[in-house]
């Protein structure tokens, strides 16, 4: 039995998801005489850095004082087109950038520990995120490194690595429980344990409370079958039933263990347990029980995963916002915030490339909608909230994070910075693209950068309302030194969103100030990691938010 005190669970995340990396390689340069090359690769990673920093590196040579060989594989005699049999599992974070770098070797010694130059097949450097984002989650890059010689290739496949991702719906009632109030009956609520290996039990779900009543009926719930019993159906599941007090004494009803196994049975019958309290059973001779507990519905389904949705060919498709209102300050000025000096980007530069870079592996033609908000544009002066970056009305798409970088730059020198801050205009463009394509093979993701309080914020928060019911995020980053209230009720992290009486379907907003990620170690790219994972981090659950109010799965993978 639990002490009453130990009934709240504590918080926790759920691990990250993990993912197996299966390599091979083709047309490997032949190093050896009289056979083919004997190839193998292993992998490291940086330390003393955000993981989005961190390079895998497969068999390479003396590591530096900051990188750690993460794995090797087996070496295959005799071939220039292994498949390696042994894997590497990685833990995969969406919101960060995660980098690897493979190199091969070939490897004559029936030691492989030193490894020397002489022996370098090539290498090749990749992002987890283009592998998982790759169609059918492969992909084939060229191995670099010798020159003047044609290295062959390498070939990755990400699968995700999940022992059970079920999610179960259940409900119980009780029958003839203990009274345990003076003055009324009980208050009864459950709490599931699942056990552990050295006896111990975790709690890890807890039932509403049902006032007043011996007989109570609980609401169904659901839990993922990790969670009860870490896929292992077998494992005891004990359930404790508690009497509620107001000043967290609760009273000890009774137990019962059960399993994943035995409960699943209850899809096909009522399945009643017994509940007992060991005290009185001990005490009492006549003791029968302190009541029932039947488990009256039990269905599970599967729980898909970012993942699944990525594999299954959904695109995020990546457009920006900049604001370019005059309280930046002129670009020429070193105080303006839109100021690039030759040895820094400006605090909009760092924004998009941190946040950009990791989005692009996702968006295949890695083509991104690009524009700007409150400035006067040529060749009449007038004022735009959506003016393409790239001067392009029929096409504002640029090429890559560096395309969008370069036609900022050249925007800077062509418009004049003016106002006021409309973010409507650029949230019902997107609005309107996602409209079109809601059957889940399209996600977009808007990032606004700004500096200032919104000018239509009604009309805002009404395009963000609307935008809930769409396949869309919106990420924004506040820049300088202004206050951003208004951003934090558009997140709506605390309180739901709501516009003209109508709320928000879904938490769509991240909101994150820029001054709060700047390193007074001066230190920008650190800076900018933990910038990128803040601000993404939410993208996976909104993504599968949508996906499940709109009862939308996945598509499998074709086999190739």
């Amino acid at each position: 039995m639990a002490a009453p005190g130990a009934l709240e669970p504590a918080a926790g995340s759920v691990p990250g998801t993990k993912v197996e990396l299966t390599v091979s390689c083709r047309n490997l340069l032949d190093m050896d005489t009289f056979s083919k090359s004997d190839p193998g690769l292993g992998e490291q990673r940086v330390e003393g850095a955000p993981r989005q920093l961190r390079w895998g590196r497969v068999l390479g040579g003396p590591p530096s004082p900051l990188s750690l060989q993460f794995g090797r594989t087996e070496v295959i005699d005799n071939t220039l087109n292994p498949d390696f049999v042994r894997k590497f599992v990685l833990d995969y974070y969406f919101e960060e950038k995660q980098n690897l770098r493979f190199d091969v070797y070939n490897v004559d010694s029936k030691s492989c520990s030193a490894l020397k130059q002489k022996d370098f097949l090539g290498q090749a450097f990749v992002a987890l995120g283009e592998v998982i984002g790759s169609q059918r989650g492969r992909l084939e890059r060229p191995l670099t490194g010798v020159p003047g010689k044609r290295c062959g290739t390498i070939l990755l496949l990400a699968e995700e690595l999940s022992n059970c991702r079920d999610i179960v719906t259940m409900q119980l009632c009780a029958n003839k429980l203990d009274k345990k109030d003076f003055f009324g009956k009980s208050d009864p609520f459950l709490v599931f344990y699942r056990s552990n290996e050295d006896g111990t039990f975790t709690i890890c779900h807890k039932t509403e409370v049902v006032k007043n009543t011996l007989n109570p009926v609980w609401q169904p719930f659901t839990i993922p079958v990790r969670a009860l019993c870490n896929g292992d159906y077998d494992r005891t599941v004990k359930i404790d039933v508690y009497d509620w007090d107001r000043d967290g004494s609760h009273d000890f009803i009774g137990e019962f263990a059960t399993s994943y196994r035995e409960l699943s049975r209850a899809q096909s019958q009522f399945t009643v347990y017994e509940v007992l309290n060991p005290r009185k059973k001990c005490k009492k001779k006549k003791y029968v029980n302190s009541g029932t507990v039947t488990l009256l519905s039990f269905s599970v389904e599967s729980e898909f995963t970012f993942v699944d949705y990525i594999r299954g060919g959904t695109q995020l498709n990546f457009t920006v916002a900049i604001d370019f209102t005059a309280s930046n300050g002129l670009p020429s000025q070193p105080t303006s915030l839109h100021y690039a000096s030759p040895y820094q980007l400006s605090a909009y530069a760092l924004a998009l490339k941190a946040v950009g870079e990791i989005i692009q592996d996702y968006d295949s033609d890695k083509l991104f909608p690009a524009y700007g908000f409150g400035a006067k544009v040529p060749p009449d002066g007038k004022i735009s909230h959506q003016f393409p970056l790239n001067n392009n009305m029929e096409n504002p798409s640029c090429v890559g994070i560096e395309g969008v970088l370069e036609s900022y730059l050249q925007s800077l020198r062509t418009v004049q910075l003016y106002g006021p801050t409309n973010f409507a205009p650029v949230i019902n463009q997107v609005a309107g693209t996602a409209a079109q394509v809601t059957d889940g093979s399209q996600y977009h993701v808007l990032l606004i950068i700004t500096d200032g309080v919104i000018s239509d914020m009604l009309q805002t928060k009404e395009a963000i309302v609307t935008a809930s019911s769409l396949p869309m995020s919106i990420i924004i980053v506040g820049v300088g030194p202004a206050e951003f209230e208004a951003m934090e009720e558009l997140d709506g992290d605390e309180v739901r969103l709501s516009s003209r009486g109508r709320y928000a379907e879904r938490d769509i907003v991240q909101f994150v100030p820029f001054r709060d990620y700047v390193d007074d170690s001066g230190n920008q790219v650190l800076s900018m990691a933990r910038l990128a994972k803040d601000v993404l981090a939410e993208i996976p659950e909104q993504l599968l938010s949508y996906m499940k109010t709109r009862d939308i799965k996945p598509l499998r993978a074709d086999p190739k």
